[in-house]
């Protein structure tokens, strides 16, 4: 698999590879891989949250109001 960037970006990666003692390659493998798992739990995380929705499972607007008022009120 071959990847273009711009120049501005290339350089960026760069610089951050450098910084931290990485090669641009792994810098780039280890961005893709970590936005990747971020996106298959976000999916998740919507999936489980509109099944809650559909069951009933959740917590009125006012409900919510009433409890941040709870957390923050000494």
């Amino acid at each position: 698999m071959e990847v273009h960037f711009t120049p501005e970006l290339e350089a960026k990666l760069n610089q951050v590879a450098s910084a931290s003692g990485r090669g641009v390659e792994q810098l780039i493998r280890e961005i893709v891989e970590a936005h990747l798992d971020r996106d298959q739990w976000f999916k998740q995380a919507v999936h489980k949250g509109l099944t809650q929705l559909d069951d009933g499972e959740f917590i009125k607007h006012d409900e919510v109001l009433a409890r941040i008022e709870r957390l923050f009120r000494p």
